[in-house]
């Protein structure tokens, strides 16, 4: 039997999908609620999930149920430990799809709505800022964040390849929404905060990035898949 054709390019979410910056954001966030007042659920930051920082807040502030003062907030926050950023691992199958994916010559790259700063730091210090071709953040795309699908047709314009033809791999309902509306095929992989959100508008949901698998991605762009 043939081997079905490679997707043309395969664009990562990055916060939560590459490595789990939104498990302790959450616990520094709620933290910083408590401190001045406020409290938050794990379901309630979940729809905070994948947004940018501007949405994020008012998103926030509508799982709270109050109006919060931003630059208490803020200065509460800045209290946190927030020693973590420097350890977080990469998420379990990450480097072995993009070795995987190297390997059959399938270009990668990223479509965030985090600032470029975040990105390229936590990149080098994983040791993955060479695994990806371009980043397609909110930097440059004018603020206009998930969503919107502009970080994801930025990708895909940078790589040269037509969205049809790419797949998406996304955490949270915002993110498959601007992949799905740039065209993408989209993979799900809940993270431990978005498992409480839908992410069924997905055309396929893994546990991990260990589950899934080349021949996946190909099905996935296929006649019959579309």
């Amino acid at each position: 039997m043939t081997a079905l054709p490679l997707p043309d390019a395969v664009v990562f979410d990055f916060d939560g999908l590459v490595f789990d910056s939104e498990t302790p954001i959450f616990e520094a966030s709620r933290s910083a609620l408590r401190a001045i007042g406020h409290d938050i659920t794990v379901e309630g930051w979940s729809t905070v999930i994948g947004h940018g920082e501007a949405d994020s807040f008012h998103r926030m502030e509508a799982a709270v149920g109050s109006a919060i003062d931003q630059e208490a907030y803020a200065a509460a926050y800045a209290a946190t430990d927030r020693s973590w950023r420097d350890t977080i691992p990469a998420n379990p199958g990450v480097e072995a799809l993009l070795d995987a994916l190297r390997g059959a010559g399938v270009p990668c790259a990223i479509a965030s709505s985090s600032p470029s700063g975040w990105i390229e730091d936590h990149l080098s210090r994983l040791g993955l800022r060479d695994r990806f071709a371009t980043i397609a953040n909110a930097d440059r795309v004018h603020g206009r964040t998930k969503p919107a699908p502009d970080s994801y047709l930025l990708a895909c314009a940078d790589l040269g390849v037509e969205p049809a033809r790419c797949v998406a791999l996304e955490d949270s309902s915002p993110g498959i929404a601007a992949a799905v509306a740039a065209g993408l095929k989209v993979v799900a992989v809940p993270s431990h905060i978005t498992v409480h959100t839908d992410l069924t508008a997905a055309h396929r949901t893994v546990p991990s990035l260990e589950h899934l698998t080349l021949a996946e991605l190909a099905e996935l762009v296929a006649d019959r898949a579309a």
